[in-house]
């Protein structure tokens, strides 16, 4: 569609769409999708030697970024972000996958473009670009960083389109989103990149184009299912509603939705747009553009969310035709001419919902002449209530050992039968959700009396090799020919952060939930982002910690209540 945000939405306003039909990687025709992708030339073009086709996208969206930006990226003040499901995981079967863990490709990437800070890798779902930006947004209000690269990626791969054709989400033509015809929706590939500064900094883009600020941003859980959003869109409602509250809802130029044409998720944000008092602006989405761009699309759509709001002229929702929710949302086949209110500048609502239950919202407004803020570093913001710490040897609650009989995976059944034993869905679990499971339960249990159904607790966790475990589980499952059969229910655990959802779903929380992926187990990285996350002021308490999964025998928990100050 472009290489540029210029030539992207030029694309746009001239009707453009990247989706096309492809064959199937089983070969069998009823595998055939539609799909936006880079074709074999731009592939050619773009492949760096010595990068994998995911992270020459990433260093190429960088690098175009960074042009007119007077930033130092060597300085220990800029932060890089990378937002992304699934990474380099069509080299899953490589021998040396280990250094293509998502973290390790941020490593790489940073260390090209003389970026020295450690990198953090947000595997969020869909929502992941969306909570890349609030990451790096409150990091930068919090005074840890003055500067954040936040870039979003993820390409097309046969694990990635089994996975999606095994939940049968995927429409066998271009989507039409919010539609009373649509089918499913499409994929795609995009790498995008917003650069984020203190408030009292400028560049020269920003003297080109005005001075976006991400005023705010949040992220709930709805607690209701991994796979399929709640009905009512309470989650998305409410993240909505945080990050514009106080705002007179009638100066909002636009809203960007998800809008990924599935009847399901269409229908839940038609009902959280009208309960958070957004029928009436000016609503589309990008999907029939640019696909399901999966850890782009939330960085991918804001960026050009805020090139058509500055240009006042908001893309047609491509695919659309006939309104097919009930919800009253005000989007259009045709492009909507976007007014500025005079006093107020130019703003929009970018809304992003994903599998574990998650939902963000951020509110971006575009004002000129106004310098605020500061970035004074916060305190000690919260105290550790309770601790677990679970090795394939050892579970420690509070510091004091369990007797347990067994080691390894089988210990984590054990502590289950024996301390838990109530919530059979357990067993249909993988073993990173197993190991978290264990360990909140055991910490839960510590605290008098147990709270339950909240709107004031995080689930913040971290670790290094994402979902490895069943990564490769569910690789057997797509081996092409006879014993080809994707498997749905391992698909879905693909993702690390369901772990949270499930902890979120397991106590009734509805605040936020969120997945790190680190280099290493940086102690002070993982409070520095507790600490901005705490930023949010409806949060009293988080579930935490280190939660990693590699094989059997390689696993460690280790999981904290903390609570605010």
């Amino acid at each position: 569609m472009g290489a540029t945000t210029a030539e992207n939405y030029q694309s746009l306003k001239d009707g453009r769409s990247a989706l096309k039909h492809y064959a199937g990687f089983s070969g069998r025709k009823e595998d055939d999708y539609v799909a936006s992708r880079f074709d074999d030339e731009q592939r050619r073009m773009l492949t760096i030697e010595g990068l994998t086709w995911f992270e020459s996208l990433v260093y190429h969206s960088v690098k175009e970024a960074l042009k007119g930006c007077s930033i130092d990226v060597t300085s220990h003040r800029t932060l890089f972000i990378l937002s992304t499901t699934k990474a380099n995981i069509d080299h899953l079967s490589s021998e040396d996958y280990d250094k293509l863990f998502p973290a390790e490709s941020a490593k790489r990437i940073a260390s090209l473009l003389g970026i020295s800070t450690q990198p953090i890798v947000v595997c969020n779902a869909c929502i992941s670009g969306v909570a890349a930006i609030v990451t790096a947004q409150r990091l930068i209000e919090a005074g840890f960083y003055d500067t954040a690269i936040v870039v979003g990626c993820d390409v097309i791969s046969h694990f990635v389109v089994s996975g999606f054709q095994s939940l049968k989400a995927l429409s066998p033509e271009p989507c039409r989103p919010f539609d009373i015809e649509r089918m499913g929706l499409n994929l795609g590939e995009a790498a995008a990149t917003l650069v984020l500064g203190c408030r009292n900094e400028r560049n020269e883009r920003n003297e080109r184009n005005g001075d976006w600020q991400i005023v705010s941003g949040a992220i709930r859980n709805d607690a209701y299912h991994i796979s399929s959003p709640s009905p009512k869109g309470e989650g998305c409602a409410e993240s909505i509603r945080y990050v514009t509250e106080g705002i007179d809802l009638s100066s909002i130029s636009a809203v960007n939705v998800h809008g990924t044409a599935t009847m399901y998720n269409d229908q839940m944000e038609s009902k959280a747009i009208e309960a958070a008092g957004l029928s009436d602006v000016p609503a589309n989405t990008l999907k029939g553009y640019f696909g399901h761009t999966l850890g782009a699309s939330g960085i991918l759509e804001t960026i050009m969310t805020m090139y058509a709001v500055e240009h006042g002229e908001l893309p047609a929702t491509l695919g659309f035709s006939e309104i097919g929710v009930s919800g009253r949302v005000n989007i259009s086949s045709q492009s909507l001419e976007i007014k500025e209110m005079k006093g107020v500048g130019e703003s929009f609502v970018k809304v992003i919902s994903g599998f574990g239950g998650c939902n963000a919202a951020i509110y971006c407004r575009n004002d000129r002449n106004e310098r605020s803020g500061s970035n004074e570093c916060v305190g000690e913001v919260y105290d550790v209530e309770h601790r677990v710490q679970i090795t394939p040897h050892s579970i420690n609650v509070d510091g004091k050992p369990l007797d347990m009989e067994s080691s390894g995976s089988k210990m984590l059944t054990e502590a289950y039968k024996r301390f838990i034993d109530s919530y059979p869905k357990y067993y249909k679990m993988d073993r990173l959700s197993q190991l978290g499971f264990v360990a909140t339960e055991l910490l839960l249990s510590q605290e008098s009396p147990r709270r339950k159904q909240c709107v004031d607790r995080a689930v913040v966790l971290f670790n290094h090799s994402s979902s490895q475990w069943v990564d490769h589980e569910y690789e057997k499952s797509i081996v092409v020919g006879e014993d080809y059969f994707p498997s749905p229910s391992l698909f879905v655990y693909t993702l690390p952060n369901i772990v949270c959802g499930e902890i979120a779903i397991r106590n009734g929380y509805r605040a936020e939930t969120s997945f790190y992926i680190l280099g290493c187990k940086d102690e002070t990285m993982m409070n520095d982002i507790l600490r901005s996350t705490f930023i949010d002021r409806t949060l009293k308490s988080a579930v935490t910690g280190w939660i990693d999964y590699q094989d059997d025998d390689t696993f460690e928990a280790d999981i904290k209540l903390i609570k605010r100050i």
